[in-house]
């Protein structure tokens, strides 16, 4: 019993310390997380792309050589 009366101390301390530490948290107001999204999304197509191009390259060197 000692156990769960802990582990329940334990829980509600740290939900109360979650909760403190979310109040500091500086939130991104619509406009920057909208501009964060957006460079996010155009790196990933750039990667992808870029990566994409490479897979290409490399299949085609391949097939020539075990072709």
């Amino acid at each position: 019993m000692e156990k769960i009366r802990n582990a329940w101390e334990v829980s509600v301390q740290f939900l109360r310390e979650a909760r403190s530490e979310l109040k500091k948290v500086t939130w991104p107001t619509p406009k920057q997380a909208l501009a964060s999204t957006s460079v996010v999304i155009v790196v990933v197509l750039i990667v992808s792309l870029y990566l994409g191009l490479i897979d290409m390259v490399l299949t085609r060197m391949v097939r020539l050589v075990l072709g």
